[in-house]
């Protein structure tokens, strides 16, 4: 089974691709991390990318496109993937379909914007250990200090209002072409974002497996 997930920024995509991987025992294919390993192993593609990425410029899609099907054509992807992260523009999904790449279901967690901004913008860290809270749904014992080491708990930059948004108006321009592109091949399969990971996970699994 090959599934390609979709969804703006904190829908939740990942966890649920996370899950996918260990229900059907399937590898889920992040092009972050797909990247990160080419350029460890140093391979043809990998070395292009560090090329791009020395230089501080954005890694152009024929090398992303390059390491996706490398990655694809390795032994634990027989039996099925998850993809996360990729495609990410129309000319990408082009490339996956040139591929021989058969997709058997697109998997869209649709989250309202503002339920995003929420979500993410109330994300707390600990600065010293790590552990996450939420200002909201997961606050600690003492507002601003970790409960577990005392640390001070901050927001990371990619949580603040400002930066969120400018990645939700990138998706909505870039990425969510491809909700149309996947519904007019008959793959796409809308999933509403509800509010807890497990009625999530439920949905997904009831639209695929029924």
């Amino acid at each position: 089974m090959n599934i390609i997930m979709l969804g703006a920024p904190g829908a939740g995509k990942g966890t649920q691709a996370a899950v996918l991987c260990e229900h059907f025992n399937i590898p889920t294919i992040s092009t972050g991390n797909i990247i990160r390993e080419a350029l460890r192993t140093g391979t043809e593609m990998g070395l292009k990318a560090k090329s791009f990425m020395d230089a501080g410029q954005l890694v152009p899609d024929e090398v992303v496109i390059g390491i996706v099907k490398d990655r694809l054509q390795e032994d634990d992807c027989k039996a099925g993937y998850i993809l996360d992260g990729f495609p990410r523009t129309i000319p990408q999904a082009e490339a996956l379909d040139k591929m021989g790449a058969n997709i058997d279901y697109v998997i869209d967690i649709e989250v309202a914007d503002d339920v995003i901004v929420n979500r993410l913008s109330g994300r707390r860290v600990c600065e010293k250990c790590g552990r996450p809270y939420h200002t909201e749904s997961l606050k600690p014992k003492v507002e601003g200090v970790c409960d577990d080491c005392g640390g001070a708990l901050v927001q990371r930059k990619d949580d603040q209002i400002d930066t969120i948004k400018n990645r939700l108006d990138i998706y909505h321009k870039e990425t969510e072409p491809l909700v149309n592109y996947y519904k007019e091949q008959g793959k796409l399969v809308v999933i509403e974002g509800q509010d807890t990971v497990a009625d999530t996970t439920e949905a997904v699994l009831k639209a695929i497996e029924g």
